[in-house]
């Protein structure tokens, strides 16, 4: 997949097969639209390509947003490339890209610089400034500048208004199951190991410490999780938790994995791990012995989860 990080830097040699948005997710809805994209294109010997953008525009329009998002853009682009994508644009999105009126984008950047033969959009897509343009609008442009749009309803995806904000709502209450579902993926963090306090070592369960670079990653709600990772080219599993650590006083919000039947150095390695189940809240207990019997209890519940699994 070609990457390319501003709309002046894609110059394409046929008509292109199109779609734009923030893809953020990339879920089962986004997923459809992508595959009917890819599709289309190769039946008609034209490119695929998205136009997708960072920062997500309520960073830049809502200044206090502090919207979470479900990728990093690393992330997304390896979950579009899986899905078959020739090209994705990456572009920055600031106050001046927002005020291109929806005939100003259709006509010098779809129509003059993406040669568009086609656009695949979803239902309830808007564009231009203020988002002031819909699905009506951008069908009679179609008509005006020579190409097709094409819709893809509510109903055609799985009979479910899947969204990227159902998924962060999902994620944020600890629903990993719902945001799983939607995604049709199991949800990942990735990042690099880290030394952290060490604690777990002392009561025989050394985790190991994640961090994040990207400070607009969603993180899921507090708790300790199931999960698994690719590390060494094996699949393991482990018992994950998010939190604060408040049985031995932490202050800081940590991510750390206990994986299971795992020896090996993983500090400053790059791993990513995959969210399967939430196990329970985090909790403070009344000593290190109490914390010690219920991570016990947390690995037989995972071991016994693992078990279903094959």
């Amino acid at each position: 997949m070609n990457i390319f990080h501003n709309i002046q830097d894609f110059n394409p040699d046929k008509h292109t097969i199109a779609t734009l948005g923030t893809f953020d997710g990339v879920h089962l809805g986004h997923k459809k639209i992508i595959e009917r994209l890819t599709q289309d294109a190769k039946k008609s010997n034209n490119e695929s390509l998205v136009l997708t953008f960072f920062p997500h525009p309520r960073m830049v329009l809502q200044g206090n947003s502090e919207i979470q998002l479900l990728n990093t853009i690393k992330e997304k682009a390896e979950l579009l490339e899986c899905i078959g994508l020739e090209n994705l644009i990456i572009h920055p999105f600031d106050q001046s890209f927002s005020q291109l009126s929806a005939e100003e984008f259709v006509k010098t950047i779809l129509v003059d610089r993406f040669n568009i033969k086609k656009i695949v959009i979803g239902h309830d897509h808007r564009f231009g400034k203020n988002r002031s343009a819909d699905i009506h609008d951008l069908i009679a442009y179609g008509k005006k500048y020579g190409f097709e749009v094409e819709q893809i309803s509510a109903e055609e995806i799985d009979e479910v208004s899947i969204s990227s904000t159902k998924i962060r709502k999902a994620l944020a209450s600890g629903d990993i199951q719902l945001a799983n579902d939607y995604l049709g993926y199991n949800y990942f963090l990735s990042g690099i190991v880290v030394k952290g306090r060490q604690l777990g070592r002392t009561i025989g369960f050394p985790t190991a410490n994640l961090k994040i670079e990207e400070n607009y990653k969603l993180i899921p709600l507090d708790g300790v999780y199931i999960v698994k990772s690719d590390l060494d080219g094996k699949e393991v599993f482990g018992m994950m938790n998010i939190g604060t650590n408040p049985t031995v006083d932490g202050k800081e919000r940590t991510i750390e994995t206990y994986f299971l039947d795992f020896e090996g150095d993983l500090y400053d390695k790059e791993i990513r791990i995959h969210i399967l189940h939430r196990i329970r809240p985090e909790e403070k207990f009344d000593s290190l012995h109490a914390l010690k019997e219920e991570i016990k209890n947390d690995e037989i519940i995972t071991r016994n989860f693992i078990k279903d699994l094959k």
